[in-house]
């Protein structure tokens, strides 16, 4: 009978581990994504508002005709240089709830505030 009641626990423990492994992984939720033109000196969107979740994936997609920066003031702190070209994406998330200023430090402009939420 220690036999018989040792294959049948070995079969429990086969199947409920082959229904989890088969199980596909949980999507992340996707994050707000900010579109970003920067033309003969000027950038829009100017002081844009959004929200995110913690660690919430964050895309900045940039077309611009001259070089800069994008500063991100989180926690941590992230710098991207954007290069004279279209189609440009920047991606980074943020690990603190709080208020996030995304900054072009050449053209010293607020391009948006992301409230981070928890």
């Amino acid at each position: 009978m220690k036999v018989g009641t040792l294959i049948a626990v070995s079969a429990v423990l086969a199947t409920a581990v082959a229904c989890t492994s088969n199980k596909p992984p949980v999507p992340q939720a996707a994050g707000p994504v900010v579109e970003i033109t920067i033309a003969h000196g000027t950038v829009t969107p100017t002081n844009a508002t959004l929200t995110a979740k913690v660690n919430q994936p964050i895309t900045l997609r940039v077309t611009s005709d001259a070089d800069d920066e994008l500063h991100v003031h989180s926690t941590p702190e992230h710098e991207f240089e954007v290069k004279p070209k279209a189609d440009q994406e920047f991606s980074f998330s943020v690990g603190v709830p709080g208020s996030v200023a995304v900054e072009l430090h050449h053209l010293d402009r607020t391009v948006a505030t992301i409230q981070v939420q928890p």
